[in-house]
């Protein structure tokens, strides 16, 4: 939950605009008392909203809240949080927006509070500027405690050596997909990635990546405590660090037993369940007629951890109870192998507002990009110093497809762009092709071509429409001109993609042929070159006016249906045909 804290009515105004925006997520705490009965400001999740001074609600939202956005003066809210902090993994973040709704200055907890991300996104809604002083952030590097990963150790002190330009070693016990960061074979300070139970150090910071299953199995009626002193006895005596539990395992005939339940709840982990078929089908050591009896599998524990497969660590191993009664648990462990990650990523048309956040996002995430050159040039500046860059030219995207790959299954994290949307003549297709299930693969969309050349030219995709390729490196002319002749025959709006270029002159007059035969001379034809580039330029013409010669590869043009009109210089197609009937 995130407090929302004013005092004056100009802050109650932004204060108002963050409640309305974000409802589930904000709770407002008056800290006027003249203003006390607009505390319960609608569209909030709550108010905390008796009247008292500023003190006394940063105080209480303090307390309450994960996070706290002030509409306060910096100094004021420096004072006020002053006397109640404590330990940064646990202060909540704290964000100071001026009362001109200029500046979002993360003040505390810029990292483990989530304060910087939070003044991005109050910057974001109400048109401030984010100010993030945290020094990672200040050089583009991620800050250890903010890779996704559990971090124990001295964070402090190896961020400071990174900070400082000193080596710092990575030891990485099995490849985990991190972002960029400046590291080297060895050094004074060392990145360890493990999930042994390894005792934090100076000079040493351990990540945990979440390459643990726990199997369990249980009786009806077992006991939380049993359950949990089974699981963490299991884990120390192999020498495995709990933080690096990715789940609890077990069938589902189990998946509502409070015991198994309530363990997976204070280890901070998902529950998951596979059926009794499932897990009969896994080969494990050390099957027993006792489950199979009460659920229909030999085995519980060991079967649920290796279903995904993975190195058992722990075999099948019982509770033991002080009172002498059977024991009602049993566990196992299994270490996952690191599974890489590939992120194809839709860059837009190339305007860089077009660019997604999410899709600036992924280009940070990443420690390998995989693009064409002239693609990998638009977003170079957005990379985390230390990004490894695999660039080639044109005609060369299969082999940019097997690269990516090849390195998300060396356990990188890999970004794989395309222009437009990746998913569209683009690189998700020869990417997805040459993946398997060994790999992690995320898909962000972009604005693709069409779209951008649509909004320029007015409305011509407002009914059915189709995009084809007049390329035919990859696809039969015959196969286009089948495809072509479909979309004519079935009066549907047409978007060319490489319609034309030195070498394939004769392809786009061809197909506006076909379209002829269907649609009237004065049918309109929209014509966009470099959408929402600096060179931008379209116009709209008629399918009789359209100079073929006038189009090359950085062109889309988009033919419209029997419908589609120009008014007002603008090409649009009514989202149905009714408005064409004359009136009787």
């Amino acid at each position: 939950m995130i407090g929302l804290i004013s005092a004056t009515a100009a802050g109650a105004t932004a204060r108002d605009r963050l409640a309305a925006a974000w409802p589930a997520r904000t709770r407002v705490y008056d800290g006027s008392v003249a203003d006390a009965g607009s505390a319960g400001s609608a569209g909030s999740a709550g108010s905390a909203g008796s009247a008292g001074s500023v003190g006394d609600a940063v105080r209480r939202a303090f307390v309450e809240c994960d996070q706290l956005v002030c509409f306060l003066a910096t100094g004021a809210v420096v004072r006020l949080v002053a006397p109640l902090l404590a330990d940064k993994r646990t202060d909540p973040g704290v964000v100071c927006v001026d009362e001109a709704g200029r500046f979002a200055v993360s003040l505390v907890g810029g990292h483990g509070g989530g304060a910087n991300e939070l003044a991005r996104e109050v910057g974001e809604l109400l048109g401030a500027e984010p100010v993030v002083t945290t020094a990672t952030d200040a050089v583009g590097m991620p800050g250890l405690d903010t890779l996704g990963l559990p971090v124990e150790g001295d964070v402090a002190g190896v961020t400071r050596a990174l900070l400082d330009g000193e080596p710092v070693g990575l030891d990485v016990e099995s490849a985990w997909p991190l972002p960029a960061l400046p590291l080297a074979a060895e050094g004074a300070c060392t990145v360890r990635v493990t999930d042994r139970a390894v005792e934090p150090a100076e000079h040493l910071v351990i990540l945990r990546p979440p390459s643990l299953v726990v199997g369990v199995g249980a009786s009806k009626g077992a006991p939380v405590d049993e359950v949990l002193g089974l699981v963490e006895d299991a884990l120390r005596d192999a020498g495995l660090s709990a933080r690096s539990v990715a789940e609890l395992a077990t069938v589902d005939a189990k998946a509502e037993e409070p015991g198994i339940v309530g363990a997976a709840e204070r280890l901070g982990v998902p529950l998951v369940t596979y059926t009794a078929g499932e897990l009969a089908a896994v080969d494990v050591p050390n099957p027993s007629d006792a489950p199979l009896t009460a659920v229909g599998t030999p085995s519980v524990a060991e079967a649920a951890a290796l279903v995904r497969g993975g190195e058992l660590l722990v075999p099948k191993r019982k509770s033991a109870r002080a009172d002498g009664q059977p024991a009602m648990a049993t566990v196992a462990v299994v270490r996952r192998a690191a599974r890489g990650r590939l992120a194809v990523v839709g860059l837009g048309p190339g305007a860089r507002d077009l660019l997604t956040p999410r899709a600036r996002d992924e280009l940070r995430r990443a420690s390998v990009l995989v693009g064409l050159d002239q693609y990998v040039d638009q977003i170079r500046d957005l990379l985390r110093p230390g990004t490894r860059i695999l660039e080639s030219g044109l005609g060369a995207e299969e082999e940019r497809a097997r690269t990516a790959v090849s390195e998300a299954r060396r356990g990188q994290a890999v970004a794989l762009i395309g222009s437009g949307d990746a998913g569209v003549y683009a690189m998700a297709s020869p990417a997805l092709a040459e993946a398997s299930d060994d790999i992690d693969v995320v898909g962000v969309p972009g604005v693709t071509a069409a779209l951008a050349a649509a909004a320029i030219l007015g409305a011509p995709l407002g009914h059915d429409h189709v995009s084809i390729s007049l390329s035919d490196l990859h696809t039969p002319w015959e196969v286009i001109e089948r495809r072509v002749r479909a979309a004519a025959e079935a009066d549907i709006v047409v978007t060319f993609y490489n319609p034309r270029s030195r070498g394939r002159d004769w392809q786009l007059p061809k197909a506006l042929a076909i379209l002829s035969g269907h649609r009237e001379p004065t049918t309109p034809v929209g014509v966009v070159r470099n959408a929402s580039r600096p060179d931008e330029s379209g116009r709209v013409t008629t399918l009789a006016g359209l100079d073929p010669a006038t189009v090359d590869m950085m062109t889309v043009v988009t033919v419209g249906n029997t419908a589609t009109r120009e008014i007002a210089g603008r090409m649009v197609t009514p989202r149905g045909y009714r408005w064409q009937e004359e009136p009787k």
